[in-house]
């Protein structure tokens, strides 16, 4: 399954929904060029929305931490998202929300 990406404004907030695979060439390509096309329009509070993200390989990490001095919420981390980040260590670095309210409120 390859990554997409869709974006939504909810109250002055681009929410990223992303599903599929986050891995080394179109997965993280998809995602620095969607982060980037927002910053480029303005938009500067983004949350990645990581529920349907089943998979995300040592590329799709550096991608998400390249993306952090953008977006430093995350929301619906699936299980293995979870994992992952806590091994890896950066669950302690992003602001990770469990529900859409809360990740638009944390900019406000």
């Amino acid at each position: 399954m390859s990554m997409k990406v869709g974006s939504r404004q909810v109250d002055g907030v681009t929410i990223v929904d992303c599903s599929g695979r986050i891995t080394l060439g179109e997965g993280s390509v998809i995602l620095r060029d969607t982060v980037r096309d927002l910053l480029s329009k303005g938009n500067k509070k983004i949350v990645l929305n990581l529920q349907d993200v089943n998979y995300i390989d040592s590329s799709g990490i550096g991608e998400l931490v390249s993306a952090f001095t953008t977006s430093k919420n995350l929301l619906n981390l699936t299980k293995k998202v979870h994992d992952l980040l806590q091994i890896t260590k950066l669950y302690t670095v992003f602001d990770v929300k469990d529900d859409e309210a809360s990740a638009v409120k944390s900019f406000k």
